[in-house]
């Protein structure tokens, strides 16, 4: 659920406004926000062409034509404004979609070839990669590539990476990418959303296994084994 705050804005899963506990005004309903995300996803990371919608270089699409497009595309969403796309946008936890002005994008995930002009200063010196075990040796020798995404989706933490990498693998090896000398060495790296990276590719010689003694880790696979 999103309701809005007349003071703080936008807030979703709570009853109150997490800022001054007020009630807020009811935007959209969980349903309708899950919903209406994975339409999101579809146009502004893979296939805007299935909304008959146009994206720019740097994948940008006018919200409005959005708005119109999925109005056409469903009568059960009569009600959607625009301002409903900078609801989810602003609520996203993950920082995976963006407004500016009346144009909104996705900061990350696209398989659709876009030009970054994202903010690539202040990289961490180390950035966090999961990967299928039985895949990681041969990742240190040859590196990471995009496969059917557009880039490297790098995390900024152990922890980021390894709840990324349990959608695919149930124990997970994380490897650890030395950012701080690719970024020394010319290579481009780009902030996207909340604890998303992202890079063209990465050379085996920036790449570490994160060794099982690593506290964050251990812990993290000792939770593993309990579920």
């Amino acid at each position: 659920m999103i309701r809005e705050c007349s003071i703080h804005g936008y807030f979703s899963d709570d009853d109150l406004c997490p800022a001054c506990n007020s009630e807020g005004k009811f935007i959209m309903s969980t349903r309708e926000r899950d919903s209406m995300a994975r339409k999101l996803a579809l146009v502004l990371r893979h296939a805007p062409e299935k909304f008959d919608l146009e994206m720019d270089i740097n994948g940008w699409i006018d919200v409005r034509d959005i708005v119109r497009k999925f109005k056409e595309s469903r009568r059960g969403q009569h009600w959607l404004r625009p301002h409903h796309l900078r609801a989810i946008s602003e609520t996203d936890p993950k920082g995976r979609y963006e407004i500016k002005g009346n144009m909104m994008r996705a900061t990350y995930g696209h398989t659709v070839e876009i030009e970054l002009d994202l903010p690539s200063s202040d990289i961490p010196d180390s950035l966090y990669y999961p990967c299928d075990p039985a895949e990681s040796e041969n990742l240190l020798e040859v590196g990471i590539s995009p496969g059917d995404r557009a880039h490297v989706h790098l995390s900024a933490s152990i922890r980021a990476a390894a709840e990324a990498g349990r959608f695919h693998h149930n124990n997970p090896d994380i490897i650890e990418v030395d950012t701080a000398r690719m970024v020394a060495s010319g290579e481009t790296i780009w902030h996207a959303g909340v604890t998303v990276y992202l890079s063209e590719s990465v050379s085996g010689e920036y790449l570490n296994i994160v060794g099982d003694e690593d506290p964050e880790l251990s812990l993290l696979r000792e939770s593993w084994e309990e579920e």
